[in-house]
């Protein structure tokens, strides 16, 4: 496998270098106490936890709202959270949450169950009054209610369709977070530029393209947060950021590239957060290609990538070596009997030659840049190297990240015999189920742009999100896997670890498994101890 050019490199310790000098000239940047500086890469498009979809959202949505549920700090497990705890009825389609009480929003106003049947019917609801405030464009995670019912003050009860078992999940994601509607009523399309939750820090500024501060909510129902207020800056540009880092205007920085976090490893003056969670980067097969409707050539493929080497060498240590279809961090449905192909060149070759595909030309689609990609243009170059090395051509074609898209997601049935694609997902029912049953081909609207098929798999993935135990679903799930490593219709190939880095003022951080960014245990200060 290729690595990554030595000019690079070069060129990076070229900039720490300079930007070490600057720091060294730079006026004095003490900032107050209980106040954290972090730069991210661009502003927030919303507020409005129904409307918002990036990570940079996302970040701060995480400490301004609550749901109902959360995901157990750490892992993807879920545990009551604005509810107290909740029911689910026998046949599975009913669920009531017992809500917490005293419990009010940051504009006053009380949190109960009328607020809670306002938030999701405003989502689902086209004849809702506020429902002209979106779009909501993630509002079919809750495509299953049927409907909600205000049982008194601090219980309400969703009425689903048909059983449910991603529901929890769903409302433990930003699109399940609680709203004030006397907020939302008041502000109507301006709600996401001056937001109302019950999190422990509440919005008070939010100037464009520059920063969005936060500052403690004093009337917090929960543990009173340390820092006083947080700004999320917004520089768009990686190098500027780091810079900001440097010279000490902010605290902390967001994705930093493979090459610097070495960097950073090794200097006890910043701290290096990393933690793998439910992301997957993946090869999309196209079954309908002449080469690759051949199972062998499929798993010689598999067998061909150097995947250590790229998650290693390429990332330098950013991402883990991935297996199947369900992320390592869903950790109660991953199948640990599955392990990632190793790499094997020799049982590659010999797999394509019993295919007869010795020669083969692929065309392989990839995007100039993209969410999740980790550094697509380079990962398709290496990919690229490692097949060639045991006789399959494979021809390039990128494409800028929407164009991209439109092309995967239309089916790669007469275009491109593999593409590449990253998704991060809630739940083990998300991806399997929109991309590996027969019936989310592209013409049925779902995104199978491989058009693999297997009745056994549709039929374990139905059942699974209709079954509320948690331990027969996971069973389910373990079965998917294992039938789908062994048939290959992708190359499963890594898992980013997502990362930040701080100075050594920052004590307290944790990044989540969710990839959900919470402050509420964190402070700042010189000299003192870094939380465990």
């Amino acid at each position: 496998m290729s690595l990554p050019p030595l000019t690079r490199r070069y060129a990076v310790w070229l900039f720490l270098g300079l930007a070490l000098l600057l720091w060294g000239c730079r006026p004095d940047n003490a900032r107050p106490l209980e106040t954290l500086v972090i730069a991210q890469g661009a502003e927030p498009k919303s507020l409005d936890p129904h409307v918002a979809t990036s990570l940079n959202d996302f970040r701060i949505l995480e400490n301004v709202y609550e749901g109902l549920v959360r995901f157990k700090p750490g892992s993807m497990e879920i545990e009551p959270w604005l509810a107290e705890r909740w029911e689910v009825s026998g046949d599975g389609k009913a669920y009531t949450f017992y809500l917490k009480e005293g419990v009010r929003f940051h504009d006053g106003s009380p949190f109960d169950a009328e607020a809670v049947k306002y938030t999701f019917e405003r989502l689902l609801d086209s004849e809702h009054p506020e429902h002209d405030t979106g779009p909501f464009p993630l509002a079919f995670f809750f495509s299953q209610v049927e409907s909600i019912e205000v049982i008194d003050t601090h219980t309400v009860r969703f009425q689903l369709k048909e059983p449910f078992a991603p529901f929890l999940a769903n409302l433990a994601y930003p699109t399940g977070y609680i709203v004030s509607p006397d907020a939302v009523r008041l502000l109507r399309g301006g709600y996401g530029r001056k937001p109302s939750g019950t999190g422990p820090f509440h919005v008070t500024d939010w100037q464009s393209n520059r920063f969005v501060r936060l500052e403690r909510f004093d009337d917090y129902w929960g543990e009173r947060p340390e820092l006083a207020q947080v700004y999320f800056q917004t520089v768009t540009d990686e190098n500027a950021r780091l810079t900001e880092l440097l010279s000490g205007s902010a605290d902390l920085i967001v994705e930093v590239a493979p090459d610097l976090i070495q960097y950073f490893r090794d200097d006890p003056a910043y701290r290096v957060y990393e933690e793998s969670g439910p992301h997957l980067w993946f090869l999309i097969f196209n079954l309908r290609s002449p080469v690759l409707e051949d199972v062998r050539v499929r798993q010689a493929i598999n067998y061909a990538i150097d995947k250590q080497g790229i998650a290693e060498e390429f990332l330098q240590g950013t991402a883990t070596v991935a297996a199947g279809p369900v992320p390592r961090a869903f950790g109660w449905a991953y199948n640990d009997d599955i392990q990632p192909y190793p790499y094997d060149p020799d049982e590659a070759r010999t797999l394509i030659q019993e295919a007869g595909a010795e020669g083969a030309t692929l065309t392989f689609y990839a995007t100039e840049s993209g969410s999740g990609m980790l550094d697509p243009k380079g990962m398709a170059q290496a990919i690229q190297a490692d097949l060639a090395a045991v006789g399959l051509d494979v021809v390039i074609e990128t494409y800028e990240w929407n164009t991209f898209l439109s092309k995967v997601n239309g089916g790669l049935e007469g275009q491109a015999d593999m593409a590449e694609m990253a998704w991060m997902t809630n739940d083990p029912d998300t991806l399997p189920f929109l991309t590996l049953r027969s019936q989310a081909w592209p013409e049925e609207g779902g995104f199978n742009s491989g058009y693999y098929a297997n009745e056994q798999v549709d039929q374990w993935l139905e059942q699974a999100r209709r079954e509320t135990d948690l331990q027969q679903r996971a069973a389910l799930y373990r079965k998917v896997q294992q039938v789908v490593h062994e048939e290959a219709p992708w190359a499963v190939i890594a898992s980013w670890r997502q990362n930040a880095v701080s100075n050594d003022r920052v004590h307290g951080l944790r990044l989540e498994p969710s990839f959900l960014f919470r402050l509420d245990g964190v402070s700042v200060g010189d000299g003192k101890e870094a939380a465990e």
